[in-house]
């Protein structure tokens, strides 16, 4: 395990198994620590399919001094919970100050737009969803990295997310191993 900082991965009820689950495998493949946190009173959530899932920690529970990566999955109502969370918007507000890495799929960059920290970025997120991403260059794509927040359109789009964040916090190297190992074809 390289010791980078750490990766947390935020869960609420209704979350899109594929998007937490794919970045939380990969980024770990990678060597990277990450924390699945619920933000609910409870470790254990249900996702948008009916999948339990058992956290690491709870929200209150986590120290965020050395947060490398705030990634939040997508998936409804999951996002929404996400984006409800007080505790949790403060934390991406202070992340998004010290411009360290934000990381949002599918449903889940409303939770980014709704906070203004879209304003004048591109960003991407699942179609209908548009409207929660103020201020945004909107743009088409599986992938969208800009500066310090990269975001994802989709479950389909989960496996190049996941090597996209892979890219940006541990190299090319890295990611092209994991390509190579996983059998990925992009």
């Amino acid at each position: 395990m390289i010791d980078y900082g750490n990766c947390l991965c935020f869960f609420a009820n209704g979350f899109e198994e594929i998007e937490a689950l794919t970045p939380v495998d990969v980024l770990r493949r990678a060597g990277l620590k990450v924390e699945m946190v619920s933000i609910t009173s409870e470790d254990v959530v249900i996702g948008a399919h009916g999948v339990s899932l058992t956290c690491d920690s709870l929200f209150e529970d986590c120290d965020f001094s050395d947060a490398l990566l705030l990634l939040l999955p997508g998936g409804m109502p999951g996002a929404d919970n996400l984006s409800k969370h007080e505790g949790l918007n403060e934390l991406l507000l202070k992340q998004d100050a010290n411009k360290k890495k934000i990381a949002a799929i599918c449903a889940a960059p409303m939770a980014l737009g709704k906070l203004g920290l879209l304003k004048g970025r591109k960003a991407t997120c699942y179609p209908g969803f548009e409207s929660f991403l103020a201020g945004a260059q909107l743009v088409n794509a599986p992938v969208v990295e800009d500066a310090h927040i990269t975001t994802g359109n989709g479950p389909g789009a989960a496996m190049a997310f996941s090597l996209a964040l892979v890219h940006e916090l541990v190299g090319e190297a890295k990611m092209q191993e994991l390509i190579k190992g996983m059998g990925v074809k992009l």
